[in-house]
């Protein structure tokens, strides 16, 4: 992450493909994961899927997913998300993409993914939620998409440390407070009696923790699905990934996760990690982790110790991403955008507005289909799909023939997460651990 005053230029997706096409040094990361957990309720849950097959033109590339998905009241939520998450976000990135166009597809596809299986799962009724943590990883490029408060952190095999998913506790945002508030809810901490209040901020009705999950619809839409989405390149040095859920960063940093699991083997990592945790505070919740490297092929050798050490990097890196940029941007794409050295951030979005969110920003074909629903992928009648910009005090989006379009449950299911009608969700007044 960078402070405010520091510029904030991003590498455009292409000219990284591009590029990396260009050199045909450049090869493909080796990957390996392993995981390990130490339970307390049984409500964490891992999806775990490499070697997954896609058609590209004449022939077949591959990308693996990693999940976290760390349940409250309940299973059910992340048992379904388990099942169903990914394949709501495939559905939802169209056909015959070449690669740049469809890992630039994935951040507005998983937007549509993670809305869709919160949808379907609420209408089953039933009042457990979840948080999700989803990595892609395609090539050097790691996609991240977040609600709740597991993590996915990364260290570069430079020695930098990269935050790449957002914690949604009420505690950690303001902004997320005031939309919440503005869209009918109530953030306050647990009322003893006596005007004596204790415990983490919550949202009432419902008592929960977090201000975004999937499921929870006993709690209220304002605890909306969409999630914060962040995209990274590694440079072919490769890195460490951790994602965790709460129990173990509840415990300890992230500095002292890759310290205490540096040049073990992912699965010994895990399994550090976990261990770590509990040490410190205790089995008090679920305590999850998943570690992956990402590592150039030769150097894919999970007994080898990480290249350098936490004090032999010290001071280099005084801002979470370096960025490259060009002195002009019409210098795209061309010979003088050299070669990066370190992780580079492509997109990084965090708005909790599905208009915002489902509007394309990126040059990409036939990026949504005139008549199919942006998050459902059903197909829509001529002239009953509501556009995403419907009712907006945006002058330039007042156009109801702009796409992506919404069916009729889609748009309900919009408006409850703004506020603009009450949820019809039943409600409950007792408290989340979550």
């Amino acid at each position: 992450m960078l402070s405010k005053g520091d510029e904030h230029h991003t590498v455009p997706l292409s000219v990284l493909l591009k590029r990396e096409l260009a050199n045909e040094k450049v090869e493909r990361p080796e990957i390996t994961h392993g995981q390990a957990c130490q339970s307390k309720k049984g409500e964490d849950f891992t999806f775990i899927k490499t070697e997954c097959q896609r058609v590209l033109g004449d022939g077949v590339t591959t990308f693996s997913v990693f999940a976290l998905l760390d349940g409250h009241n309940g299973s059910a939520a992340a048992i379904y998300s388990k099942e169903n998450l990914l394949n709501n976000v495939l559905n939802a990135i169209p056909p015959d993409l070449n690669s740049d166009e469809w890992v630039s597809a994935l951040p507005r596809a998983l937007v549509a993914g993670f809305v869709k299986t919160d949808k379907d799962f609420q209408e089953r009724a039933q009042t457990s939620g979840t948080t999700a943590t989803f990595v892609i990883i395609e090539g050097w490029v790691l996609t991240v998409a977040s609600v709740g408060d597991s993590r996915a952190i990364l260290e570069s095999a430079e020695g930098g440390i990269y935050y790449l998913s957002a914690d949604h506790r009420l505690e950690c945002s303001e902004e997320e407070r005031e939309r919440i508030t503005a869209s009918g809810g109530e953030v306050g901490r647990l009322n003893t009696g006596a005007g004596t209040e204790i415990g983490p901020l919550r949202c009432w009705p419902g008592g929960l923790c977090l201000s975004r999950s999937i499921g929870d619809m006993d709690v209220g839409e304002f605890i909306v699905p969409v999630p914060h989405v962040k995209q990274v390149k590694l440079s072919s040095t490769g890195g460490r990934l951790i994602i965790s859920s709460d129990g173990v960063w509840d415990a300890i940093s992230a500095e002292t996760a890759f310290e205490c699991c540096r040049g073990m083997p992912v699965d010994a990592a895990a399994s550090q990690i976990v261990k770590e945790a509990v040490q410190y505070k205790g089995l008090r919740d679920d305590t999850t982790c998943i570690v992956v490297d990402i590592l150039p092929p030769e150097k894919a050798d999970p007994q080898k110790p990480a290249p350098t050490t936490k004090k032999q990097v010290k001071g280099v890196f005084k801002a979470m991403f370096r960025k490259k940029h060009l002195e002009s941007s019409s210098h795209a794409g061309k010979e003088e955008y050299y070669e990066p050295d370190y992780v580079e951030e492509i997109f990084e979005e965090s708005s909790a507005s599905l208009s915002e969110r489902l509007d394309s920003k990126y040059p990409v074909c036939n990026m949504f289909k005139l008549f199919m629903c942006a998050v459902c992928q059903v197909e829509i009648k001529p002239g009953e799909g509501i556009s995403i910009h419907a009712g907006t005090a945006d002058p330039k989006k007042l156009r109801p023939w702009d796409g992506p379009f919404l069916c009729s449950s889609c748009q309900d299911k919009k408006e409850a997460m703004e506020g603009k009608r009450p949820s019809g969700a039943s409600r409950y007044s007792s408290g989340s651990d979550d």
